[in-house]
């Protein structure tokens, strides 16, 4: 049967087809930018006083490759620092007699009490080692405010740690290196501050913060860490106040910044030591400067220098040159003089964007709020000028309410964009054993959800032919299609109008991306109104001319859209499994939203001046067609590859009574995405045979892990909903290991006052553990106080109905034994349970844990468990 095509047809599908283009370079244009493509790096012999990345990432090779592990409790982080301050030293003895160079080594210790992923804990710490170098012109005074700048040394649990955190290192000591070799004398001291302990939980920064000599003299900071491996070097947080910000607009030489990322970071699982000096111990001006994209080999053992050689040689240049231009404007800055006690308002976030990594737009928020006001006005008043003098006052409430009519009909359209995608990513589900076919294939999420989510903005244009207007022809003298186009572009002017007042209402700082498109509406318009004067309404020509002055806008929605999907996608590995069955689908509801979201904000500016040749019964259908397509498509597609692994996480768990006995023994796992351990299990042949895993149909027979037995990563642990546990020996543990750990009564006698209260002195002996990452105190009770956080409790925390429980994660080397006292408010018995993380893996397990395929990212170690009543 021969398709038979009207001449409407043939120009929808001309028009879809330049339209693909036209979003197809603008595409590649943003990718080419995102990834630097435009930089060419340095070599080695580069000159002295510039950049260089290959030297920088000759420290990632020393750091992630030559040293094995630098995760604390690992020798590996005490000879990384040992290779920094080796490093530091080479550039102190380069330095001219015009140059102050100091440096120094501390330990640190303390405990406080922090909230993290939601769930307050108390965090106990010694013995971490941070390295801090100080440069300062010779005639610099002891009170001069400082320029802090920031980056972490240890490495997760499992990773070399080659972006997370080697990377930072290798930049700082570049850029110390650089302020030495150039030549240039600081007008203010810069402080390098290599930290050793901020993946647990940002207990280095804690430790300078809180006890360093020259903690009291940081005027500003620039914190420089890595959520991901590549992609822009990105600016998500910045305060309080604004002027850090506004000093990156006026010195980055390659910009990525985006004052939304402010809004959306607070949503993302994890914090960085931003929090610390910003926020919880110093309200210091700084920034949170991050490489977010390369997400798929964050905190996993692919986070190798042979995997990112190229990537981090774009993306260090561009991160070195900004640097360099950003501490030379923090320390000739006017602001750093009067920014140690600060008195700004920690509200007073400024706007600001990098448009393609070109330039910065900023503005105060005092000019946001004028601004983003304008548009809401001109959509208010249009009607009056439009219809005034000439026509009455009626005839202008009669063109408002047709303008509000465009506006609900823009915003049904925008959210059957969203839904519309949702719904086929449930429907293809409800088919299909495999979530997230899209996960190592991108491209696959595009070509599945783009396509229903246009059909949902052009819904509602197949329904105004026969929308009534509110405006009387007659009396304007004008033609109802005229009329219908001027209601279509001002409605969809007026919805991101108040999509801008909304985001200024609430004091989130992505409004300028609504802002942008309603401006960008607004000329579109009037270019638009002037070509209909030669051309015709109805001119494919007076459309051209309506696209031209969107153009700039819409490739700054591409770019942003595009790194945002991007981003979500990779962190989808990672956000934590929902219980079953909606867990299920929680992952591919998320991304065909958020595509959804960015489809209706990149191509819902076009919809008033070709939703009427796209929105045809044969276009409608062959989107249709192309979802489904897409959809069958991508089950062809296995969810993973070894360049976007599947994190699983494997607890050697070891149940212990006493310090020398093992009750109960076995093999945890947990996933941390919406495809179970039976979908892992079934594609993971060799490794369901050695635990006698036989089909996804025993997965309910299989002993479930409980949430109790992965105490050891608590608050991380709560990510998990369905684990498994599986039977093992305890033989090779009983060898390896004499002493376990387990909780004594110390020798202070324990003391009971008239009111009732006691307190119970005890001891935590590790046992004789050598790679121990972390031990973690889970107490019930009648606890009324502590020795911890200044003898302050956190909130209690209560999980399936269980007593209300506090807790406490110990992490540091020593050979002392942890001594700390618990008050209870009566005579009732305080429960202490012990899970201490030790990162040796006797040989069986280690056997297990390579049966594993690659496309499967094991972050593997041992769990020590034990329960005492006081």
């Amino acid at each position: 049967m021969a398709f038979r095509f009207s001449s409407g047809d043939v120009t929808g599908f001309s028009i879809l087809f330049c339209l693909a283009i036209l979003y197809g370079i603008m595409s590649t244009l943003t990718y080419s930018m995102t990834r630097m493509k435009h930089i060419k790096p340095l070599e080695i012999d580069a000159p002295l006083d510039r950049f260089s990345e290959a030297r920088a990432i000759e420290h990632v090779v020393k750091l992630s490759k030559d040293i094995d592990g630098r995760q604390e409790g690992r020798p590996g982080i005490k000879e990384a620092a040992r290779y920094i301050k080796s490093q530091l030293e080479m550039i102190k003895g380069q330095a001219g007699s015009h140059l102050r160079i100091e440096i120094d080594e501390n330990l640190v210790q303390g405990s406080f009490n922090m909230k993290v992923l939601g769930h307050s804990i108390s965090l106990g710490y010694r013995n971490h080692t941070n390295i801090v170098m100080r440069i300062s012109s010779v005639d610099s005074q002891e009170t001069e405010p400082s320029v802090l700048v920031n980056g972490h040394f240890d490495s997760p649990l499992g990773s070399p740690g080659a972006g997370d955190c080697g990377s930072c290192v290798a930049t700082m000591l570049e850029m110390a290196r650089l302020t030495v070799d150039s030549g240039w004398v600081p007008p203010q001291p810069i402080i390098f501050l290599f930290n050793g302990a901020e993946e647990l939980f940002m207990l280095g920064a804690h430790g300078f913060m809180k006890t360093h000599k020259w903690r009291h003299r940081i005027a500003a900071f620039i914190n420089i860490e890595a959520s991901g491996t590549g992609g822009p070097d990105l600016v998500c947080q910045s305060g309080p106040g604004s002027w850090p910000s506004r000093v990156y607009a006026q010195a980055a030489i390659y910009p990525m910044a985006h004052s939304a990322a402010q809004d959306i970071f607070p949503v993302i699982p994890g914090d960085t030591d931003y929090r610390i000096f910003a926020e919880d111990y110093g309200s210091i001006p700084g920034l949170d400067i991050i490489f977010l994209l390369g997400g798929y080999y964050y905190h996993t053992s692919y986070d190798t220098v042979e995997r990112l050689l190229y990537a981090l040689q774009l993306l260090l240049f561009a991160r070195g040159d900004n640097l360099f231009s950003l501490i030379k404007a923090f320390t000739y800055s006017t602001e750093l003089q009067i920014s140690t006690s600060f008195n700004g308002s920690k509200d007073e976030r400024a706007v600001f964007f990098d448009y393609l990594s070109l330039f910065v737009i900023y503005y105060s928020k005092k000019e946001a709020v004028v601004l983003h006001s304008i548009p809401v006005i001109i959509f208010i008043l249009a009607p009056l000028f439009l219809r005034l003098p000439s026509v009455g006052f009626s005839t202008s409430l009669a063109t408002f309410f047709d303008f509000m009519k465009g506006m609900l009909f823009h915003a049904i359209g925008v959210i059957l964009a969203v839904i519309l995608p949702v719904s086929f990513a449930i429907l293809r589900l409800l088919f299909s054993s495999d979530a997230m076919s899209w996960f190592a294939h991108p491209f696959l999420a595009f070509m599945m959800f783009i396509p229903s989510s246009l059909i949902g903005l052009l819904i509602p244009r197949t329904l105004w032919r026969s929308f009534p207007l509110s405006q009387d022809v007659s009396v304007l003298n004008s033609s109802k299609e005229v009329l219908l186009h001027e209601a279509r572009f001002w409605g969809t002017f007026g919805f991101y109008a108040l999509l801008t007042l909304a985001y200024l209402v609430s004091g989130l700082s992505g409004g300028f991306l609504t802002f942008a498109l309603s401006a960008s509406v607004l000329l579109a318009w009037i270019s638009f109104y002037i070509s209909a004067k030669v051309f015709g309404c109805q001119s494919i020509r007076s459309s051209v001319c309506y696209v031209v002055p969107l153009i700039p806008c819409l490739t700054y929605s591409v770019y942003f859209g595009g790194f945002l999907v991007q981003f979500l996608i990779e962190r989808m590995g990672m956000m934590g499994s929902l219980p079953p069955p909606y867990g299920y689908f929680v992952q591919d509801i998320v991304v065909a939203a958020i595509i959804g979201v960015v489809t209706g904000w990149c191509v819902g500016p076009l919809i008033p001046a070709f939703g009427h040749y796209l929105a045809r019964a044969s276009i409608l259908q062959f989107l249709l067609q192309l979802s489904i397509l897409a959809m069958a498509i991508s089950s062809q597609f296995f969810p993973y590859t070894m360049a976007a692994p599947k994190r699983v996480v494997f607890q050697h768990t070891f149940r212990t009574a006493d310090a020398m006995q093992i009750v109960d023994c076995s093999y945890d796992f947990s996933v941390v995405d919406s495809n179970s351990l039976g979908f892992l299990l079934k594609n993971a042949p060799e490794v369901a045979k050695e635990l006698d895993f036989v089909s996804e149909m025993s997965f309910n027979s299989t002993n479930q892990s409980s949430r109790e037995t992965w105490m050891a990563l608590l608050p991380v642990s709560f990510m998990f909903s369905r684990r498994l546990k599986f039977p093992a020996r305890s033989d090779d543990m009983l060898k390896h290991y004499r002493y376990f750990p387990h909780i004594s009564a110390h020798d202070k006698p324990h003391t009971v006052s008239y009111e009732g209260s006691r307190r119970v002195h005890l001891e935590l002996s590790l046992g004789s553990l050598e790679e121990i990452w972390v031990a973690v105190l889970n107490i019930t009770g009648p606890l009324s106080s502590w020795s911890f956080a200044d003898n302050k409790l956190p909130e209690p925390e209560t999980h399936d109905g269980g007593p209300p429980s506090y807790i406490c994660r110990l992490s540091g080397t020593s050979h002392e034994n942890w001594t700390f006292w618990l008050e209870a408010s009566s005579s009732e018995a305080l429960r202490v349970e012990v899970a201490v993380l030790d990162q040796y893996l006797v040989a069986e397990a280690q056997k297990l844990k390579s049966l594993f395929p690659n496309w499967v990212d094991v972050i593997a170690y041992s769990s020590f468990m034990s329960t005492f009543i006081f």
